[in-house]
Protein backbone atom coordinates (compact mmCIF):
# COMPACT_ATOMS: atom_id res chain seq x y z
CA UNK A 1 0.00 0.00 0.00
CA UNK A 2 1.18 3.20 -1.44
CA UNK A 3 0.38 6.69 -0.95
CA UNK A 4 -0.15 8.26 -4.12
CA UNK A 5 -1.09 11.78 -5.56
CA UNK A 6 -2.83 11.98 -9.20
CA UNK A 7 -3.78 14.77 -11.08
CA UNK A 8 -7.64 15.04 -12.80
CA UNK A 9 -8.40 17.45 -15.21
CA UNK A 10 -12.25 18.99 -14.03
CA UNK A 11 -13.68 21.69 -15.94
CA UNK A 12 -10.77 22.65 -17.54
CA UNK A 13 -8.55 22.85 -13.73
CA UNK A 14 -6.31 20.38 -13.04
CA UNK A 15 -6.45 19.54 -9.60
CA UNK A 16 -4.37 17.35 -7.23
CA UNK A 17 -6.45 14.20 -5.52
CA UNK A 18 -4.68 12.14 -2.83
CA UNK A 19 -5.62 8.07 -3.07
CA UNK A 20 -3.92 5.41 -1.62
CA UNK A 21 -4.79 1.49 -3.01
CA UNK A 22 -8.07 -0.35 -2.71
CA UNK A 23 -8.34 -3.33 -0.18
CA UNK A 24 -11.03 -6.37 -1.06
CA UNK A 25 -11.99 -8.17 2.17
CA UNK A 26 -15.93 -8.65 1.60
CA UNK A 27 -15.20 -12.44 2.75
CA UNK A 28 -13.76 -11.96 5.60
CA UNK A 29 -16.39 -9.49 6.66
CA UNK A 30 -18.72 -11.81 5.64
CA UNK A 31 -17.28 -14.71 7.82
CA UNK A 32 -16.05 -13.35 11.01
CA UNK A 33 -19.40 -10.72 11.72
CA UNK A 34 -23.03 -11.76 12.09
CA UNK A 35 -23.23 -13.54 8.98
CA UNK A 36 -20.39 -15.74 10.18
CA UNK A 37 -22.20 -16.54 13.23
CA UNK A 38 -25.36 -17.45 11.99
CA UNK A 39 -23.39 -20.15 9.04
CA UNK A 40 -21.74 -21.34 12.14
CA UNK A 41 -24.84 -21.84 14.50
CA UNK A 42 -26.67 -23.56 11.23
CA UNK A 43 -23.64 -25.84 10.89
CA UNK A 44 -23.93 -26.32 14.62
CA UNK A 45 -27.73 -27.35 14.33
CA UNK A 46 -27.06 -29.66 11.78
CA UNK A 47 -24.55 -31.52 13.06
CA UNK A 48 -26.22 -31.39 16.94
CA UNK A 49 -29.23 -32.98 14.43
CA UNK A 50 -27.02 -35.75 12.74
CA UNK A 51 -25.69 -36.90 16.18
CA UNK A 52 -28.88 -37.05 17.78
CA UNK A 53 -29.95 -39.68 14.86
CA UNK A 54 -26.66 -41.57 15.02
CA UNK A 55 -25.41 -41.78 17.91
CA UNK A 56 -28.17 -41.10 20.69
CA UNK A 57 -30.79 -42.83 18.89
CA UNK A 58 -31.89 -44.31 23.13
CA UNK A 59 -32.39 -40.69 23.81
CA UNK A 60 -34.07 -39.04 21.00
CA UNK A 61 -37.11 -38.37 22.81
CA UNK A 62 -35.54 -36.88 25.90
CA UNK A 63 -33.56 -34.51 23.21
CA UNK A 64 -36.41 -33.15 21.39
CA UNK A 65 -38.47 -32.19 24.70
CA UNK A 66 -35.36 -30.44 26.03
CA UNK A 67 -35.86 -28.95 22.11
CA UNK A 68 -39.21 -28.39 22.98
CA UNK A 69 -38.87 -26.22 26.48
CA UNK A 70 -36.09 -24.42 25.20
CA UNK A 71 -38.26 -22.80 22.11
CA UNK A 72 -41.44 -22.78 24.72
CA UNK A 73 -38.98 -20.43 27.18
CA UNK A 74 -37.25 -18.79 24.32
CA UNK A 75 -40.97 -17.48 22.87
CA UNK A 76 -42.35 -16.84 26.46
CA UNK A 77 -38.79 -14.54 26.89
CA UNK A 78 -39.68 -12.82 23.84
CA UNK A 79 -43.02 -12.19 24.87
CA UNK A 80 -41.83 -10.22 27.63
CA UNK A 81 -39.60 -8.19 26.34
CA UNK A 82 -39.64 -4.79 25.49
CA UNK A 83 -39.32 -5.51 21.83
CA UNK A 84 -42.38 -3.88 19.28
CA UNK A 85 -44.46 -6.12 18.11
CA UNK A 86 -43.42 -5.97 14.74
CA UNK A 87 -39.75 -7.74 16.18
CA UNK A 88 -41.63 -10.54 18.63
CA UNK A 89 -43.45 -11.83 15.73
CA UNK A 90 -40.32 -11.90 13.86
CA UNK A 91 -38.29 -14.09 16.68
CA UNK A 92 -41.44 -15.88 17.48
CA UNK A 93 -41.74 -17.80 14.00
CA UNK A 94 -37.50 -17.53 13.32
CA UNK A 95 -37.39 -19.42 16.98
CA UNK A 96 -40.91 -21.76 16.38
CA UNK A 97 -39.01 -22.86 12.72
CA UNK A 98 -35.75 -23.00 13.90
CA UNK A 99 -35.67 -24.52 16.95
CA UNK A 100 -32.66 -24.64 19.09
CA UNK A 101 -31.03 -22.55 16.60
CA UNK A 102 -33.45 -19.36 16.61
CA UNK A 103 -33.29 -19.32 20.31
CA UNK A 104 -29.98 -19.65 20.64
CA UNK A 105 -28.74 -16.66 17.53
CA UNK A 106 -31.08 -14.64 19.39
CA UNK A 107 -29.06 -15.24 23.03
CA UNK A 108 -25.94 -13.86 20.97
CA UNK A 109 -27.33 -10.99 19.65
CA UNK A 110 -29.32 -9.85 22.52
CA UNK A 111 -25.67 -10.69 24.62
CA UNK A 112 -24.22 -8.36 21.69
CA UNK A 113 -20.89 -9.20 23.15
CA UNK A 114 -18.94 -6.89 20.40
CA UNK A 115 -21.04 -3.50 21.59
CA UNK A 116 -21.46 -4.27 25.36
CA UNK A 117 -18.28 -2.10 26.05
CA UNK A 118 -19.33 0.95 24.09
CA UNK A 119 -22.75 0.64 24.76
CA UNK A 120 -21.98 1.25 28.69
CA UNK A 121 -19.06 3.88 27.44
CA UNK A 122 -21.87 5.89 25.46
CA UNK A 123 -24.15 5.82 28.22
CA UNK A 124 -21.84 7.57 30.26
CA UNK A 125 -20.75 9.93 28.06
CA UNK A 126 -23.96 11.01 27.13
CA UNK A 127 -24.67 11.66 31.12
CA UNK A 128 -21.57 13.73 31.31
CA UNK A 129 -22.09 16.02 28.29
CA UNK A 130 -25.86 16.67 29.24
CA UNK A 131 -24.54 19.96 30.01
CA UNK A 132 -21.91 20.72 27.51
CA UNK A 133 -23.78 23.04 25.37
CA UNK A 134 -23.28 26.43 25.99
CA UNK A 135 -26.54 28.14 27.51
CA UNK A 136 -27.80 29.02 24.58
CA UNK A 137 -30.95 31.64 24.11
CA UNK A 138 -34.26 30.50 25.96
CA UNK A 139 -36.49 30.43 23.06
CA UNK A 140 -38.65 27.38 24.85
CA UNK A 141 -40.86 30.04 26.96
CA UNK A 142 -41.97 32.26 24.11
CA UNK A 143 -42.51 28.76 21.91
CA UNK A 144 -45.04 27.61 24.86
CA UNK A 145 -47.49 30.14 24.12
CA UNK A 146 -46.32 31.11 20.06
CA UNK A 147 -46.12 27.47 19.06
CA UNK A 148 -46.76 24.60 21.67
CA UNK A 149 -46.38 21.80 19.22
CA UNK A 150 -43.07 22.77 18.91
CA UNK A 151 -42.57 23.42 22.26
CA UNK A 152 -43.34 19.98 22.91
CA UNK A 153 -41.11 18.52 20.13
CA UNK A 154 -38.09 20.40 21.44
CA UNK A 155 -38.92 19.42 24.94
CA UNK A 156 -39.17 16.03 23.79
CA UNK A 157 -35.57 16.01 21.75
CA UNK A 158 -33.87 18.17 24.54
CA UNK A 159 -34.94 15.92 27.67
CA UNK A 160 -33.70 12.72 25.18
CA UNK A 161 -30.74 13.70 23.55
CA UNK A 162 -29.89 17.21 24.82
CA UNK A 163 -31.03 18.59 21.69
CA UNK A 164 -31.99 22.25 22.67
CA UNK A 165 -34.42 24.50 19.62
CA UNK A 166 -32.33 27.22 18.02
CA UNK A 167 -33.39 30.60 16.65
CA UNK A 168 -31.30 32.75 14.54
CA UNK A 169 -29.88 30.33 12.40
CA UNK A 170 -29.11 30.16 8.70
CA UNK A 171 -29.66 27.61 6.23
CA UNK A 172 -29.18 26.29 2.74
CA UNK A 173 -30.51 23.61 1.21
CA UNK A 174 -28.67 21.52 -1.54
CA UNK A 175 -30.95 19.41 -3.76
CA UNK A 176 -27.63 17.52 -5.41
CA UNK A 177 -25.02 15.91 -3.94
CA UNK A 178 -22.16 17.78 -6.19
CA UNK A 179 -23.63 20.90 -5.03
CA UNK A 180 -23.31 19.99 -1.44
CA UNK A 181 -19.64 18.66 -2.25
CA UNK A 182 -18.33 22.06 -3.84
CA UNK A 183 -19.71 24.23 -0.46
CA UNK A 184 -18.21 21.50 1.58
CA UNK A 185 -14.86 21.99 -0.13
CA UNK A 186 -15.38 26.09 0.07
CA UNK A 187 -16.01 25.88 3.43
CA UNK A 188 -13.22 23.09 4.54
CA UNK A 189 -10.68 25.57 2.48
CA UNK A 190 -11.80 28.39 5.21
CA UNK A 191 -10.69 26.36 7.93
CA UNK A 192 -8.48 28.11 10.51
CA UNK A 193 -9.26 26.20 13.57
CA UNK A 194 -10.79 22.40 13.65
CA UNK A 195 -12.63 20.59 10.64
CA UNK A 196 -14.17 17.64 12.46
CA UNK A 197 -15.94 15.02 10.37
CA UNK A 198 -17.99 11.53 10.37
CA UNK A 199 -19.36 9.68 8.53
CA UNK A 200 -20.66 6.14 7.45
CA UNK A 201 -18.68 5.83 3.94
CA UNK A 202 -15.44 6.77 2.83
CA UNK A 203 -14.22 5.11 -0.66
CA UNK A 204 -11.19 6.42 -2.82
CA UNK A 205 -11.59 8.41 -5.59
CA UNK A 206 -12.17 11.69 -6.75
CA UNK A 207 -14.27 13.00 -3.70
CA UNK A 208 -12.61 11.61 -1.10
CA UNK A 209 -9.14 12.58 -2.91
CA UNK A 210 -10.16 16.31 -3.20
CA UNK A 211 -11.13 15.86 0.33
CA UNK A 212 -8.05 14.61 1.85
CA UNK A 213 -5.86 16.55 0.13
CA UNK A 214 -7.43 19.96 1.90
CA UNK A 215 -7.31 18.03 5.21
CA UNK A 216 -3.75 17.01 4.82
CA UNK A 217 -2.51 20.66 3.93
CA UNK A 218 -4.94 22.07 7.01
CA UNK A 219 -3.39 19.24 9.24
CA UNK A 220 0.02 20.81 8.49
CA UNK A 221 -1.18 24.81 9.34
CA UNK A 222 -1.94 23.52 12.33
CA UNK A 223 -5.53 23.29 12.16
CA UNK A 224 -6.88 20.54 14.11
CA UNK A 225 -8.31 17.70 11.85
CA UNK A 226 -10.42 14.79 13.30
CA UNK A 227 -11.71 11.89 11.31
CA UNK A 228 -14.48 9.29 12.56
CA UNK A 229 -15.65 6.63 10.13
CA UNK A 230 -17.60 3.50 10.66
CA UNK A 231 -16.07 -0.11 11.05
CA UNK A 232 -18.25 -1.50 8.24
CA UNK A 233 -17.15 0.82 5.79
CA UNK A 234 -12.82 0.28 6.59
CA UNK A 235 -13.93 -3.60 6.54
CA UNK A 236 -15.03 -3.16 3.14
CA UNK A 237 -14.13 -0.13 1.02
CA UNK A 238 -11.03 0.61 2.80
CA UNK A 239 -7.01 -0.82 2.99
CA UNK A 240 -6.04 -2.20 5.72
CA UNK A 241 -4.13 -0.01 8.44
CA UNK A 242 -6.09 3.22 6.44
CA UNK A 243 -6.21 5.42 9.71
CA UNK A 244 -2.48 4.80 10.47
CA UNK A 245 -2.24 6.25 6.79
CA UNK A 246 -4.39 9.37 7.79
CA UNK A 247 -2.71 9.91 10.91
CA UNK A 248 0.53 9.53 9.02
CA UNK A 249 -0.77 12.93 7.31
CA UNK A 250 -1.30 14.36 10.38
CA UNK A 251 -5.10 13.85 10.46
CA UNK A 252 -6.59 12.83 14.05
CA UNK A 253 -8.57 9.30 13.13
CA UNK A 254 -10.82 6.94 14.84
CA UNK A 255 -12.92 3.76 13.44
CA UNK A 256 -15.99 3.68 15.28
CA UNK A 257 -17.03 -0.08 16.25
CA UNK A 258 -14.57 -1.96 13.69
CA UNK A 259 -14.82 -5.60 13.33
CA UNK A 260 -13.61 -8.07 15.68
CA UNK A 261 -14.27 -11.48 14.82
CA UNK A 262 -16.82 -13.44 15.50
CA UNK A 263 -17.69 -10.65 17.76
CA UNK A 264 -19.66 -7.92 15.96
CA UNK A 265 -22.82 -8.15 15.48
CA UNK A 266 -22.04 -5.54 12.40
CA UNK A 267 -25.07 -4.94 11.26
CA UNK A 268 -26.20 -3.12 14.29
CA UNK A 269 -24.87 -0.23 16.10
CA UNK A 270 -23.41 1.35 13.11
CA UNK A 271 -22.46 5.17 12.62
CA UNK A 272 -24.74 5.54 9.65
CA UNK A 273 -24.17 10.01 10.41
CA UNK A 274 -22.55 12.44 8.34
CA UNK A 275 -21.61 15.29 9.84
CA UNK A 276 -18.59 18.03 9.20
CA UNK A 277 -18.35 20.53 11.48
CA UNK A 278 -15.71 23.63 10.78
CA UNK A 279 -14.49 26.04 13.05
CA UNK A 280 -17.55 26.26 14.71
CA UNK A 281 -18.91 28.59 12.29
CA UNK A 282 -21.00 25.55 9.80
CA UNK A 283 -22.19 22.07 9.85
CA UNK A 284 -23.78 19.65 6.71
CA UNK A 285 -25.28 17.15 7.37
CA UNK A 286 -27.60 14.78 4.81
CA UNK A 287 -27.62 11.68 3.30
CA UNK A 288 -24.34 12.30 1.18
CA UNK A 289 -21.44 9.96 1.89
CA UNK A 290 -17.89 10.88 0.52
CA UNK A 291 -17.59 8.81 -2.28
CA UNK A 292 -17.76 9.31 -6.38
CA UNK A 293 -21.29 7.79 -6.80
CA UNK A 294 -22.41 10.57 -4.23
CA UNK A 295 -21.57 13.49 -6.54
CA UNK A 296 -22.43 11.02 -9.72
CA UNK A 297 -18.47 10.72 -10.74
CA UNK A 298 -19.21 7.22 -11.02
CA UNK A 299 -22.81 5.47 -12.10
CA UNK A 300 -23.75 2.47 -10.21
CA UNK A 301 -27.36 2.66 -9.85
CA UNK A 302 -27.86 4.98 -12.84
CA UNK A 303 -28.55 9.08 -11.13
CA UNK A 304 -27.46 8.96 -8.04
CA UNK A 305 -29.92 11.89 -6.39
CA UNK A 306 -28.77 12.74 -2.30
CA UNK A 307 -29.65 15.88 -0.32
CA UNK A 308 -27.56 17.63 1.89
CA UNK A 309 -28.06 20.96 4.40
CA UNK A 310 -26.02 23.21 5.75
CA UNK A 311 -26.40 25.22 8.84
CA UNK A 312 -24.78 28.45 10.48
CA UNK A 313 -25.50 29.87 14.26
CA UNK A 314 -25.51 28.62 17.48
CA UNK A 315 -27.14 25.30 16.10
CA UNK A 316 -23.75 24.25 15.15
CA UNK A 317 -22.89 23.39 18.81
CA UNK A 318 -25.83 20.27 18.42
CA UNK A 319 -23.21 19.06 15.43
CA UNK A 320 -20.16 19.25 17.10
CA UNK A 321 -21.58 17.88 20.28
CA UNK A 322 -22.71 14.88 18.69
CA UNK A 323 -19.58 14.56 17.23
CA UNK A 324 -17.56 14.66 20.51
CA UNK A 325 -19.67 12.45 22.20
CA UNK A 326 -19.00 9.86 19.26
CA UNK A 327 -15.07 10.76 19.37
CA UNK A 328 -15.42 10.16 23.48
CA UNK A 329 -16.04 6.63 23.11
CA UNK A 330 -12.72 4.88 23.38
CA UNK A 331 -11.22 7.98 25.69
CA UNK A 332 -10.04 7.29 29.33
CA UNK A 333 -9.88 11.39 29.61
CA UNK A 334 -12.59 13.10 27.40
CA UNK A 335 -13.62 16.65 27.21
CA UNK A 336 -16.33 18.08 25.18
CA UNK A 337 -17.00 21.52 24.20
CA UNK A 338 -14.17 23.65 24.68
CA UNK A 339 -14.06 27.56 23.87
CA UNK A 340 -12.40 26.77 20.71
CA UNK A 341 -14.88 24.54 19.46
CA UNK A 342 -17.74 27.08 20.08
CA UNK A 343 -20.43 27.92 17.60
CA UNK A 344 -19.83 31.52 16.12
CA UNK A 345 -22.82 33.88 16.45
CA UNK A 346 -25.04 33.99 12.95
CA UNK A 347 -24.44 37.44 11.23
CA UNK A 348 -27.29 36.98 8.68
CA UNK A 349 -30.02 34.97 11.09
CA UNK A 350 -32.93 34.29 9.51
CA UNK A 351 -36.73 33.74 10.40
CA UNK A 352 -37.77 30.08 12.06
CA UNK A 353 -36.25 27.25 14.34
CA UNK A 354 -34.17 24.55 13.74
CA UNK A 355 -33.52 21.11 15.98
CA UNK A 356 -30.10 19.57 14.96
CA UNK A 357 -30.67 15.91 16.82
CA UNK A 358 -29.44 12.66 16.76
CA UNK A 359 -30.69 9.29 17.30
CA UNK A 360 -29.08 6.30 19.40
CA UNK A 361 -29.54 2.50 19.44
CA UNK A 362 -28.46 2.62 22.64
CA UNK A 363 -32.06 3.54 24.29
CA UNK A 364 -35.69 2.86 24.00
CA UNK A 365 -36.61 6.61 22.76
CA UNK A 366 -36.65 6.15 18.62
CA UNK A 367 -36.06 9.93 18.16
CA UNK A 368 -35.82 9.87 14.19
CA UNK A 369 -39.25 7.81 14.31
CA UNK A 370 -41.16 10.44 16.95
CA UNK A 371 -40.14 13.32 15.14
CA UNK A 372 -40.79 11.90 11.57
CA UNK A 373 -44.16 10.93 13.25
CA UNK A 374 -44.86 14.31 14.73
CA UNK A 375 -44.79 15.60 11.22
CA UNK A 376 -46.74 13.07 9.68
CA UNK A 377 -49.58 13.77 12.49
CA UNK A 378 -49.25 17.25 12.43
CA UNK A 379 -50.15 17.60 8.87
CA UNK A 380 -52.72 19.72 7.50
CA UNK A 381 -52.03 20.03 3.61
CA UNK A 382 -49.39 17.53 2.49
CA UNK A 383 -46.33 15.58 3.35
CA UNK A 384 -43.97 15.04 0.54
CA UNK A 385 -41.06 12.53 1.61
CA UNK A 386 -37.98 10.95 -0.46
CA UNK A 387 -36.52 8.04 1.14
CA UNK A 388 -34.08 4.98 -0.62
CA UNK A 389 -36.23 2.16 1.64
CA UNK A 390 -39.59 2.03 2.84
CA UNK A 391 -39.89 -1.18 5.48
CA UNK A 392 -42.14 0.40 7.95
CA UNK A 393 -43.35 -1.10 11.26
CA UNK A 394 -46.92 -0.73 12.05
CA UNK A 395 -46.97 2.88 13.60
CA UNK A 396 -45.60 4.73 10.76
CA UNK A 397 -47.37 2.44 8.06
CA UNK A 398 -50.61 3.32 10.10
CA UNK A 399 -49.89 7.30 10.68
CA UNK A 400 -49.32 7.48 6.74
CA UNK A 401 -52.46 5.84 5.85
CA UNK A 402 -54.52 7.95 8.41
CA UNK A 403 -52.57 10.76 7.12
CA UNK A 404 -54.20 9.97 3.79
CA UNK A 405 -57.47 8.99 4.72
CA UNK A 406 -58.00 12.24 6.39
CA UNK A 407 -57.12 14.41 3.30
CA UNK A 408 -53.41 15.03 3.78
CA UNK A 409 -51.77 14.73 -0.03
CA UNK A 410 -49.07 11.81 0.99
CA UNK A 411 -46.39 11.88 -1.57
CA UNK A 412 -43.41 9.12 -1.57
CA UNK A 413 -40.67 8.99 -4.25
CA UNK A 414 -38.22 5.93 -3.93
CA UNK A 415 -35.97 4.65 -5.91
CA UNK A 416 -36.13 2.79 -9.67
CA UNK A 417 -33.41 1.68 -9.98
CA UNK A 418 -32.37 -0.20 -6.46
CA UNK A 419 -28.94 -0.44 -4.95
CA UNK A 420 -30.37 -4.16 -3.04
CA UNK A 421 -32.85 -5.82 -4.84
CA UNK A 422 -34.24 -7.92 -2.02
CA UNK A 423 -34.69 -4.44 0.45
CA UNK A 424 -36.53 -3.05 -2.39
CA UNK A 425 -39.02 -6.13 -3.06
CA UNK A 426 -39.81 -5.49 0.59
CA UNK A 427 -40.28 -1.56 -0.05
CA UNK A 428 -42.42 -3.02 -2.86
CA UNK A 429 -44.45 -4.83 -0.49
CA UNK A 430 -46.01 -1.82 1.51
CA UNK A 431 -47.40 -0.28 -2.00
CA UNK A 432 -50.97 -1.62 -2.54
CA UNK A 433 -51.71 -0.95 0.92
CA UNK A 434 -50.33 2.42 1.25
CA UNK A 435 -52.11 2.93 -2.16
CA UNK A 436 -55.77 2.05 -1.04
CA UNK A 437 -55.32 4.30 1.90
CA UNK A 438 -54.40 7.17 -0.75
CA UNK A 439 -50.99 7.47 -0.21
CA UNK A 440 -49.50 8.24 -3.65
CA UNK A 441 -46.55 6.16 -4.38
CA UNK A 442 -43.33 7.47 -6.91
CA UNK A 443 -39.93 6.14 -8.01
CA UNK A 444 -36.94 8.33 -9.27
CA UNK A 445 -36.71 6.90 -13.09
CA UNK A 446 -32.89 8.22 -13.42
CA UNK A 447 -31.54 6.25 -10.82
CA UNK A 448 -31.20 5.95 -6.88
CA UNK A 449 -33.04 8.10 -4.35
CA UNK A 450 -31.09 8.24 -1.32
CA UNK A 451 -32.09 11.77 -0.15
CA UNK A 452 -33.81 11.37 3.45
CA UNK A 453 -36.15 14.17 3.44
CA UNK A 454 -39.60 15.20 4.90
CA UNK A 455 -41.36 18.12 3.81
CA UNK A 456 -44.79 19.46 5.40
CA UNK A 457 -47.22 21.91 4.40
CA UNK A 458 -44.49 24.93 3.77
CA UNK A 459 -43.41 24.67 7.64
CA UNK A 460 -41.95 22.30 8.86
CA UNK A 461 -39.39 19.45 7.48
CA UNK A 462 -36.36 17.51 8.09
CA UNK A 463 -32.93 17.03 6.02
CA UNK A 464 -30.38 14.30 7.84
CA UNK A 465 -29.59 10.39 7.14
CA UNK A 466 -32.68 8.52 8.73
CA UNK A 467 -34.09 6.04 6.16
CA UNK A 468 -37.68 5.04 6.58
CA UNK A 469 -36.23 1.27 7.41
CA UNK A 470 -35.47 -1.03 10.62
CA UNK A 471 -32.06 -0.20 10.46
CA UNK A 472 -32.04 3.54 10.70
CA UNK A 473 -34.78 4.01 12.78
CA UNK A 474 -34.07 1.21 15.97
CA UNK A 475 -30.39 -0.12 14.80
CA UNK A 476 -27.84 2.93 14.01
CA UNK A 477 -26.54 6.13 14.81
CA UNK A 478 -28.52 8.44 12.82
CA UNK A 479 -28.36 12.37 12.77
CA UNK A 480 -30.94 15.07 10.97
CA UNK A 481 -31.94 18.84 10.89
CA UNK A 482 -35.58 19.72 11.76
CA UNK A 483 -36.64 22.83 10.82
CA UNK A 484 -39.69 24.84 10.95
CA UNK A 485 -40.73 27.90 9.82
CA UNK A 486 -37.09 28.54 8.10
CA UNK A 487 -36.96 29.68 3.90
CA UNK A 488 -35.11 26.52 2.98
CA UNK A 489 -38.19 24.83 3.96
CA UNK A 490 -39.21 26.51 0.27
CA UNK A 491 -36.57 25.38 -1.42
CA UNK A 492 -36.52 21.55 -0.32
CA UNK A 493 -40.28 22.05 -1.35
CA UNK A 494 -39.34 23.25 -5.36
CA UNK A 495 -36.61 20.11 -5.59
CA UNK A 496 -39.40 17.53 -3.88
CA UNK A 497 -41.63 18.80 -7.02
CA UNK A 498 -38.71 19.01 -10.07
CA UNK A 499 -37.65 15.52 -8.85
CA UNK A 500 -41.18 14.08 -8.86
CA UNK A 501 -41.37 15.72 -12.36
CA UNK A 502 -38.19 12.96 -13.23
CA UNK A 503 -40.54 10.35 -11.21
CA UNK A 504 -43.52 7.72 -12.69
CA UNK A 505 -46.28 7.47 -10.48
CA UNK A 506 -46.96 3.44 -9.61
CA UNK A 507 -50.17 2.52 -10.38
CA UNK A 508 -52.00 -0.78 -9.58
CA UNK A 509 -51.03 -1.98 -12.92
CA UNK A 510 -47.24 -1.54 -12.65
CA UNK A 511 -47.44 -3.53 -9.22
CA UNK A 512 -49.53 -6.57 -11.22
CA UNK A 513 -46.70 -6.57 -13.34
CA UNK A 514 -44.25 -6.62 -10.77
CA UNK A 515 -42.09 -9.79 -11.06
CA UNK A 516 -44.25 -12.45 -9.33
CA UNK A 517 -40.94 -14.11 -7.87
CA UNK A 518 -39.82 -10.53 -6.11
CA UNK A 519 -43.60 -9.93 -5.19
CA UNK A 520 -43.44 -13.39 -2.64
CA UNK A 521 -39.81 -12.58 -1.74
CA UNK A 522 -41.15 -9.00 -1.08
CA UNK A 523 -43.62 -10.39 1.60
CA UNK A 524 -41.68 -13.04 3.14
CA UNK A 525 -39.08 -10.95 4.07
CA UNK A 526 -41.39 -8.87 5.81
CA UNK A 527 -41.91 -10.74 8.22
CA UNK A 528 -38.09 -10.84 8.88
CA UNK A 529 -37.84 -7.22 8.52
CA UNK A 530 -36.94 -6.34 12.03
CA UNK A 531 -34.20 -8.55 12.03
CA UNK A 532 -32.09 -7.34 8.93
Amino acid sequence: MSKKIRQHFDDGKLSDILLLEKGKRGLARMLFGRTGVVLALLILQVLLLVNIVVFLKGFITYMLATLVIFTVVMVIYVMNSEHGANVKLAWFVFITFLPGFGGLLYIFIQQDVGHRAIKKRLTTILKESEMGLLEHKNVEKDLKEEDPSLYNLGAYTEKTGGFPVYQDATTKYFPIGEEAFEAMIAELEKAEEYIFMEYFIISEGYMWGRILKILAEKAKQGVEVRLMYDGTCEFALLPPNYSKKLKDLGIMCKVFAPIRPFLSTHYNYRDHRKITVVDGRVAFTGGINLADEYINREEVYGHWKDTAIQVHGEAVNSFTMMFLQMWNINEEKRSYMKPEYIAKPCTCSEPGYVIPFGDSPMDNYKVGERVYMEIINRAQKYVHIMTPYLILDDEILGALKYAARRGVDVKIILPHIPDKKLVFAQSRSHYSELMEAGVKMYEYTPGFMHAKVFVSDDVRSVVGTINLDYRSLYHHFECALYLEGTPSIQAIKADFCDTIEQSQQVTYEDIKNYNIVMKIIGRVLKLFAPLM
